[in-house]
């Protein structure tokens, strides 16, 4: 959906969250935040999370965070490439600020190669070992492993 507006070749930096509430001091540093923006092509999306995926348990499928009123990005974005170092600086230092407000996981697509198995397992919590199982069953070369990879367990 987004093809048409950030086309190949952008250079880009992601942060996300599922976020439940926006207290005003969350919405104090969205603000804060959004006035240091690095370049026009640069945001942060507030989706929301809600319907059908607030009447499943946190069980039921392999997305456990069902609490959840939104899903964050943050995304520094730009044509050049010399504004890569910025934009990451930007969205790291954003989500740093927002993070404490905000739920352990976050949709995995808004993540980087750099966020960690931390972030990997906030995102499925109690999910994750069932899902690591699954994967040592149907993958246990770990061939799917780009992205936000789950590992196989045993």
């Amino acid at each position: 959906m987004f093809d048409g507006l950030l086309p190949k070749g952008l250079q880009w930096y992601w942060k996300g969250d599922f976020v439940k509430t926006l207290p005003d001091a969350a919405i104090d540093i969205h603000i804060e935040h959004a006035a240091k923006i690095p370049s026009d092509v640069s945001c942060m999306h507030l989706y929301p999370i809600d319907g059908a995926v607030h009447r499943k348990a946190e069980d039921e499928t392999a997305w456990n965070c069902r609490d959840a009123t939104w899903s964050m990005v943050i995304a520094g974005v730009d044509p050049d490439p010399d504004q890569a170092p910025a934009l990451k600086k930007w969205a790291k230092n954003y989500w740093e600020a927002i993070h404490p407000f905000d739920l352990g996981g976050a949709y995995p697509n808004f993540m980087m190669d750099d966020e960690g198995e931390v972030r990997i397992k906030a995102t499925y919590g109690d999910n994750y070992e069932r899902l690591g199982k699954l994967k040592k069953k149907y993958d246990p070369g770990n061939l799917f492993r780009v992205n936000q990879n789950i590992r196989p367990v045993a």
